[in-house]
């Protein structure tokens, strides 16, 4: 037995665990899950990728300036006839066709700016712009509706798991019920007032409650793991807060809820249509030809002279000789480009986009008719789980008194085992019934929330 002088030691270290005990709330799971959890942290790069995707979309648009330069040494035999450059590989020379081969090498060097501006293009820069902008907002709603999604996710496990360790505790107070019962049973089979049967059988419930206990244990722990998971946290064992599930939500009655338009997962939808839209009217005006703007600068130097055709012992193999620009040349002009088979090519690309948009549609349309219809269960869900959230009180209370009067009725040999067994099995079921119900009543407003997209519907109740 504790004495006086441990006791107030004894409530001091209980005090002190319950004061450093931290206890996590629903606002402070979703937090952490959406600050932690990989695939959002995932998506939020692509989204910030696809912002500078923009950016560089739009520097597109500036010229072409290209700066070149290149010093040789080699022989400049030419050869008249014929050559095309397949895949842009050659070898040009600047020297006249000569009798025969000659070895004769020296210096050369080409300095070269070259500019090139596609002014006017019929509109593509823009709808490259455009389409460039449809992707980041489809990638922006990519992660909305995935934050969403998450929210949603980390309240049911919470929810989830506070009802597992809400009945855990109920089954650890039927646990004592028998523990309780089955040494009444034993003490009136020891007094010889009954048989021996009682005692065993009241040994079977506790070994049943014992058995319902680890399996509620069991339970408990696979739900605080998956809460762990979506939180993206390191693995252990949460204490949640409780205070709220024997409260009724201010908003589960009369509350308005946002349109359904405007839930994150069909915004998502419709962006990636909006996104095929811009696709389409990008293939339209790839019909059209391109206006371009150019110019070229350039200086040579070599180090063979301008009378080496009839002289070809007229060159100088000096390095400094050879790399000193001596002409320069210049070129301005405007040219169209105009590929006619693109249109065939590309009227194909538009009907096949065009198909690709219908069945994103459909999609969106499945999407719609879903979150419309999770409306209308949760609507029903919120009903009959406050119906049953008057009733649950009722029910424990009555299964309560039965057991008393049960147990009393047995301790005074006017009853038999089977029916306190009966009530005991009865509170116990109603116990876990309260328990569930009392949850349902905030998994129905969840419910809704996920349906209308207004994850504020549930979290401003915390």
């Amino acid at each position: 037995m504790m004495t006086k002088k441990k006791l107030p030691l004894f409530l001091f270290l209980v005090f002190f665990i319950q004061g450093f005990s931290q206890t996590l709330s629903l606002k402070e799971a979703v937090e952490t899950g959406i600050a932690n959890y990989g695939t959002i942290k995932a998506k939020s790069y692509y989204a910030d990728a696809s912002k500078e995707t923009v950016k560089q979309v739009r520097r597109d648009y500036l010229p072409n300036l290209n700066l070149a330069a290149q010093q040789d040494y080699g022989t400049v035999n030419g050869q008249n006839g014929p050559l095309y450059g397949f895949g842009g590989l050659g070898v040009a020379s600047s020297g006249l066709p000569l009798a025969e081969q000659n070895w004769n090498a020296a210096f050369g060097a080409l300095y070269l700016v070259n500019v090139n501006w596609d002014f006017f293009t019929f509109g593509r820069t823009k709808q490259r712009i455009n389409l460039a902008k449809a992707d980041a907002v489809r990638f922006e709603k990519d992660l909305d509706q995935e934050k969403f999604q998450q929210k949603v996710k980390i309240s049911a496990a919470y929810l989830n798991l506070l009802a597992s360790q809400r009945l855990l505790i109920s089954q650890e107070k039927n646990l004592n019920r028998a523990t309780v019962f089955h040494r009444i049973a034993a003490a009136r089979v020891k007094n010889g007032l009954l048989a021996g049967v009682d005692s065993t059988l009241a040994s079977a419930e506790v070994s049943r409650a014992k058995i319902q206990l680890n399996q509620s244990k069991d339970q408990v722990k696979d739900l605080n793991n998956k809460l762990v998971a979506l939180m993206g946290t390191d693995i252990k064992d949460f204490v949640l807060d409780s205070s709220f599930v024997k409260q009724v939500p201010k908003s589960i009655l009369g509350f308005e809820t946002a349109s359904d338009t405007l839930n994150p997962v069909l915004q998502f939808y419709k962006s990636r249509i909006d996104y095929s839209k811009q696709q389409t009217k990008l293939f339209k005006r790839e019909y059209l030809p391109t206006f371009s703007f150019f110019g070229v600068y350039q200086t040579r130097a070599s180090g063979f002279n301008s009378d080496y055709a009839s002289d070809q012992n007229s060159y100088n193999q000096n390095y400094f000789d050879g790399v000193n620009p001596n002409r320069q040349n210049y070129l301005l002009g405007v040219g169209v480009s105009w590929n006619l088979t693109t249109i065939a090519r590309s009227s194909k690309k538009v009907s096949a986009q065009k198909l690709i948009s219908e069945g994103l549609r459909e999609e969106y349309k499945v999407i719609d008719q879903q979150l419309k219809t999770q409306s209308d269960a949760a609507d029903a869900k919120i009903k009959y789980a406050m119906d049953n959230y008057v009733e649950a009180p009722k029910q424990v209370q009555a299964a309560q008194q039965a057991y008393l009067q049960k147990t009393t009725l047995y301790k005074n040999g006017l009853t038999n085992l089977v029916d306190v067994t009966q009530t005991l099995y009865t509170l116990n079921r109603a116990e876990i019934d309260r328990d569930i119900i009392y949850n349902n009543v905030w998994q129905s407003l969840l419910m809704k929330a996920a349906a209308t997209g207004d994850f504020d519907l549930f979290i401003n109740e915390f």
